[in-house]
């Protein structure tokens, strides 16, 4: 057991510097396409795109609010984007009732494919 504990530290220090290091890269490459002011781009054998989206954010006390049926607060406990949207998905809460609960937050994810 030893043998395996000590790999798995190994390897979450590894992850730990792995994603710092693309963290750096992300943010290299991300500030080359603003420079370029470019948005798709081919660099060398591989497809650069920056793709803008946006994410909501909401307001707990807002979301609690607006549900109708405190049991349905209860199913997120807090106001979780992705439970939110499957309950306005599934009808289970009409989408116009979060209408003033959450403010969008934009974001550019980074997609890098080879060509």
């Amino acid at each position: 057991m030893d043998a395996q504990v000590k790999r798995y530290y190994q390897l979450k220090q590894k992850k730990k510097e792995l994603e710092t290091e693309l963290q750096t890269l992300h943010e290299e490459i991300m500030a080359f396409c603003q420079e370029q002011a470019s948005a798709d781009m081919e660099i060398g054998a591989y497809r650069v795109k920056l793709v803008l989206q946006e994410r909501k954010e909401y307001d707990d006390a807002k979301v609690y609010e607006a549900l109708p049926d405190p049991e349905i607060w209860r199913l997120c406990s807090k106001a979780d984007p992705s439970k939110l949207a499957g309950l306005v998905k599934l009808r289970v809460i009409p989408e116009e009732t979060l209408k003033d609960t959450y403010t969008l937050k934009p974001i550019t994810l980074l997609k890098i494919e080879k060509k």
